[in-house]
Order: C-alpha cells, then structure tokens, then sequence
C-alpha cells in the first residue's frame, strides 16, 4: 500500500519551508517586540494611591517630620494664650478618644479626618466628631487630598457628603482641604503647578458650591511653594491653617497676611496633633457661625 501523501491528513507532516520558518520567527519577535513594549502595572505611587497598600493611613501632618524636619518632642508655642484657642486633630489612628480628658486639658476645638480620596471613610469619624461635640467643643472635619487619584471636584463632593458638611449650629467649624506633601508618591502628586493651582481652585468652588463656605487649606510654605509656585490666589478667601513644628509659624505662604489655625506640634501632651486658633474664643466662634 503506498504511503500517503506528506500533506495529507493521516501522513507524515509536511516539512515547512525556509520562508514559512522565517515569518514564523519574525511574527514570535514581533510579539515578543510588544510585550515587552506594553507599559506594565500602573505604579499606585503615580497613578492609583487609591490602590496603595497603605491608603487611608495618611492624617494631617503625617508628611511634615520626614519633608521639613522640625521639633519631634512638645515645644509650648510662643503666643499669648489669651489671644489663642488650643484644639487638637484627630483620625483613625486614636481611635476612641477620651474627650473629657482632652477638655480638661484645655482643648476648646477639634477638628477630625473624614475621608481621603474618594474611597476611604474615618471609621472613627462618629465617635471622634459627635465626642467632641457633646464635650462642648467646636468641631470640624478634615479631607485629606490625593490630587492624582480623582478631581478636585469629586474629592469636594464625596467630602461634603461623608461627614464634611457645614451646618449654622454655632458648633460646626468650616471643612479643611489637607494637602501636603504626597504620602504614596512623588511630592507634587506627578501635577505640574498650574495643574495643581486648578485642582485646589476646583475643590474649593465645588466645597463651596455645596455648603456655602469656603474651605480651610492646611499645608505647609515649602509644600505650597514646590508645588503651587507659591500662587497667591487663595489668600484672600480660604482661611489658611499652617503646619510648621516649632515656637513660631515662621513665613506663610504668599497671599496670606496671617494664619487662622496653625499646628505647631505632632507630639501633644495628649492625644492628636495639637493647634491653635489665632484669636480668643469669640472669634472661633464667629468662624463657626459664618
């Protein structure tokens, strides 16, 4: 029986040609050419810090020791108590807070991390905001920004809507835009000056769209300088709360003529970073009412 055709099916396979090999070979280069070519993963660090391992732990300040230096043990602050209201900020990481303590200590003023992003909640935030209120202080909530993860118009609203509200009780203080040096990443969050100038502007309209009040910005000079190009544009309408850990707040960033809050310690005597509010308690009490 004669054997059956090479090409046939049931036979022998065919023998593939000098040509047919090289375009094989070529196409698997190719390929191999893309693959290696393809962008991988993007780095959480420079486009998702919403996927970082550590999102939801950054707090108010938990940036300025590693960037700026400063006093790592209490330092009391050179004003005159009289003329200054104390307060402390708070998030997740105290956990319940024994408030009673904290006004016994002095403390007439809280303010409490909300959210961060727009997918991380204080699971602290009802005991730590509603304590501090029916302790008797004036209390607030803080946002803490990721400029690269989401717009300033989003990261307002989800603000404004998980716990960042306003309300004319005569004991709710304005909401707090926290941006400061990137916790998950590069500096400036990978925005270019301008770019970062619109998202702040972009946040604060949207806040103010939602609750009628402009918007507290925490930061530090050298932050806002690197990052902002020192723009002056804010000054004469968010209140400025300044992060500098030592006896005086040193230089402000251009626009402001003066601080409204300024942390000036991460080390208190008690729980939480503690400021102060400058002016007496009347006038606390008027950025309250609005």
């Amino acid at each position: 029986m004669p054997l059956s055709d090479p090409g046939a099916r049931g036979g022998f396979p065919r023998r593939r040609s000098p040509r047919t090999l090289r375009t094989l070979v070529g196409a698997l280069a190719a390929a191999l050419a893309l693959l290696l070519a393809a962008p991988g993963p993007a780095s959480a660090d420079d486009d998702d810090p919403q996927a970082h391992p550590d999102f939801g732990s950054a707090f108010m300040g938990s940036t300025v020791l590693e960037h700026e230096g400063g006093n790592r043990t209490y330092v009391p602050p050179d004003v005159d108590p009289t003329a200054t209201v104390e307060g402390v900020d708070v998030s997740s990481h105290q956990g319940n807070v024994a408030w009673s303590t904290l006004w016994n200590s002095g403390v007439r003023f809280a303010y409490v991390k909300a959210t961060e992003g727009t997918g991380y909640r204080n699971p602290y935030f009802t005991q730590q905001y509603n304590g501090s209120y029916d302790i008797g202080m004036i209390r607030g909530a803080y946002h803490f920004a990721l400029p690269n993860a989401s717009s300033g118009a989003a990261q307002a609203t989800y603000f404004a809507t998980n716990g960042g509200g306003w309300s004319a009780d005569g004991k709710t203080l304005p909401g707090v835009l926290d941006i400061e040096y990137n916790p998950y990443g590069s500096t400036c969050y990978g925005l270019s000056q301008s770019a970062m100038v619109d998202w702040i502007r972009e946040f604060s309209d949207t806040y103010r769209a939602h609750t009628g009040r402009d918007v507290v910005i925490y930061t530090t000079t050298d932050w806002w300088t690197q990052c902002t190009g020192n723009n002056a544009s804010f000054g004469a309408t968010n209140p400025l709360w300044i992060a500098r850990y030592a006896s005086t707040p040193g230089t402000l960033p251009a626009g402001w003529g003066f601080w409204t809050f300024w942390q000036y310690t991460s080390t208190g005597p008690t729980v939480g970073d503690h400021n102060l509010f400058n002016g007496a308690m009347d006038r606390l009490q008027a950025l309250a009412n609005g």
